[in-house]
């Protein structure tokens, strides 16, 4: 591959985004048993292999080209404008679409963290707002970020193997979170659990996720 790919060689922003990325990510996910390190930690794999291509090297593109017969005149460090043959446009498609899921992605991670710290705080089991449509809304927010970051807006080789172990990884966290909670409250717990989804709201929620913070009443009001 000796064409030149635009957007790529930029290792100084690479670096940046990904020391930023991955200091939100233990900062707001704040592991703490073993189990919380090690899907933290896939998650910061998947943040560094997405940066280092996006930024650094195309290696997906390189693969491509080098080992699966790929041959465009038009080649571009993103991938689906290269597959798709549609050069800066695609690239800013699949950017804008991507950005959008991880703005909103993020956006409901951090409702979440804040909704549960609020709670714990008040020592109550937390099941309105957020976790009245899913009983893990930052882990929803979590993967709506990474899939429209890693797999819309800048697919890699490895963002989208990862991103299936990242769910995998949160949902076997969840399961064992649960079981702590529910020796906590017991049946409030339990009945919670019949009534609410875990990761992904019933149908005609959706709207709902991205709404709850906007509709929250003022605090000096509600006194």
């Amino acid at each position: 591959m000796k064409e030149h790919i635009a957007h790529s060689g930029t290792w100084g922003i690479a670096l940046i985004v990904i020391v930023a990325a991955s200091w939100l990510l233990y900062r707001y996910l704040a592991p703490k048993t073993w189990k919380e390190w090690a899907s933290a930690g896939v998650v910061q794999a998947f943040i560094i292999a997405l940066y280092a291509e996006m930024y650094g090297f195309p290696l997906t593109i390189y693969l491509l080209v080098r080992f699966f017969g790929l041959d465009k005149t038009n080649l571009n460090a993103n991938l689906w404008s290269t597959l798709l043959g549609w050069g800066e446009t695609g690239m800013m498609i699949s950017m804008i679409l991507g950005y959008m899921l991880l703005f909103a992605g993020f956006g409901i991670f951090m409702e979440g963290w804040r909704e549960l710290h609020r709670a714990r705080k008040e020592g109550r089991l937390v099941t309105d707002r957020l976790y009245g449509l899913v009983r893990h809304p930052q882990y929803t927010g979590l993967f709506i970020a990474l899939f429209g970051e890693g797999v819309v807006h800048w697919p890699t080789v490895f963002s989208v193997t990862l991103f299936p172990v990242i769910v995998l990884a949160y949902y076997l966290l969840a399961r064992s979170e649960e079981r702590k909670v529910e020796e906590e409250f017991g049946n409030e717990y339990r009945e919670y659990r019949t009534r609410v989804p875990m990761f992904i709201p019933r149908w005609g929620q959706w709207r709902n996720m991205t709404r709850v913070r906007s509709d929250e009443p003022d605090t000096e009001e509600a006194k």
